[in-house]
């Protein structure tokens, strides 16, 4: 199976940089915005596979932000950290069509376990949705 194109999405620039560089270093193309706004501008010029995303950035916050990548893109898959728990976030982000609410600091392990189990869902869902289609007929 290919590797995901992932888009990290965090205002902390440094955080940012520093995530980007370790999931780079395990082999992953990884785009990075600064922003909600910088994100969706990011996904409208180059596809991606999954998103992980701030919950809290100035400006468009990560919910308003997944809301938004939806409806750029229902396929891809969004992961959210946060480093603030709670129980009607996690709640919005499953009605919004989030992967995964993960909180920060967060494990590299976890968030690579997270964004294969994310890019596993988001291929066979394709999958399965091309099988469903009917066959183009020929003329």
């Amino acid at each position: 199976m290919p590797k995901p194109r992932i888009l990290l999405v965090d205002d902390e620039e440094r955080f940012r940089t520093n995530l980007q560089k370790m999931l780079g270093a395990q082999g992953l193309a990884v785009g990075a915005a600064g922003s909600g706004a910088e994100a969706l501008e990011e996904l409208k010029l180059a596809p991606y596979d999954v998103i992980v995303l701030d919950i809290r950035m100035p400006g468009m916050d990560g919910l308003a932000t997944l809301k938004e990548i939806k409806a750029i893109n229902p396929e891809v898959e969004v992961i959210i950290l946060s480093g603030h728990a709670s129980m009607d976030a996690a709640m919005e982000i499953n009605r919004l069509g989030g992967y995964d609410y993960l909180m920060k600091p967060c494990p590299l392990e976890e968030l690579l376990l997270k964004i294969e189990a994310a890019y596993e869902r988001k291929v066979d869902r394709e999958k399965r949705t091309k099988k469903s289609q009917p066959p183009a007929e020929t003329a």
